[in-house]
């Protein structure tokens, strides 16, 4: 458990120092601020839509009683809504880290720099680090995607849907959450995919402590936007001290891995 709080600690001191250094604060605010006006817009036309789309996916209930065929559907419609709320949740990080790419890198260079210590640059051009940051969000969204329709489905079952399964929601958005911010600065450190995901699950209460109130915050409208340039700056504070023990044991830096994956 003591995980818990020092995961939670990580996003507190990132959130500090983004406080410390205005300028790399409101740097790191434009990428945010840009990728929460796409999806408002895309949120306000599922929430005019999703009645129309439950009315079209469940024909079948045309011609049930009342109170049958509200219940049904004002139950789909806050589920499909609920759905795509948690869907935003997940991928927002991940489109703004991609929108944001030079100006989340700059900004994780800068807390190394901060910090002491080797500062580790990726050597790759921009259009090779925003395909493989593309493309390793793609993997973890369908990974997500697949923990969706799992956590929708059991949804439907009593008591067990209304209360253990919101908790798994927010303990996967926190994982994956996690994995997309420390992203930056592990790539930097020459870490695929597959090597980032086995670093995190060797400390899963650490990154569930660092992503979920993470997530939980990100459901607050315009908090995600103010929260992600400290978001980056815990995030790399938390991967040098993940990464901090095999460097230690190894001196010698390992070869740039990132386009082998």
């Amino acid at each position: 458990m003591r995980d818990l709080g020092a995961g939670f600690g990580y996003l507190a001191k990132g959130q500090r120092w983004a406080v410390r250094h205005g300028r790399w604060f409101g740097f790191g605010l434009l990428p945010g601020l840009i990728t929460l006006v796409l999806y408002a817009g895309a949120l306000v036309g599922l929430g005019y839509g999703a009645d129309d789309l439950v009315d079209w996916a469940t024909p079948f209930a045309d011609d049930w009683s009342s109170p049958w065929l509200g219940l049904l559907r004002n139950t789909l419609t806050v589920l499909v809504f609920g759905l795509g709320l948690f869907l935003a949740v997940i991928t927002f990080t991940a489109v703004t880290l991609l929108v944001g790419q030079p100006f989340y890198e700059s900004l994780s260079e800068q807390v190394d720099r901060t910090e002491g210590g080797d500062v580790p640059e990726s050597g790759l051009p921009l259009w090779r680090e925003l395909w493989i940051s593309a493309r390793d969000s793609a993997r973890i969204l369908v990974r997500v995607g697949l923990y969706s329709v799992l956590l929708f489905a059991l949804g439907f079952v009593p008591v067990l849907g209304q209360t253990v399964v919101p908790v798994l929601g927010f303990c996967v958005t926190g994982y994956f959450l996690a994995e997309e911010l420390t992203a930056v600065a592990l790539q930097r450190r020459g870490m695929v995919l597959r090597d980032r995901l086995a670093l995190l699950r060797g400390r899963r209460l650490l990154t569930l402590g660092f992503g979920v109130p993470l997530g939980l915050a990100f459901l607050v409208p315009f908090v995600a936007v103010f929260l992600m340039p400290g978001a980056v700056a815990g995030a790399t504070l938390l991967a040098r001290d993940l990464v901090a023990p095999a460097e230690d044991e190894d001196e010698t830096p390992a070869p740039y891995t990132l386009d082998k994956d």
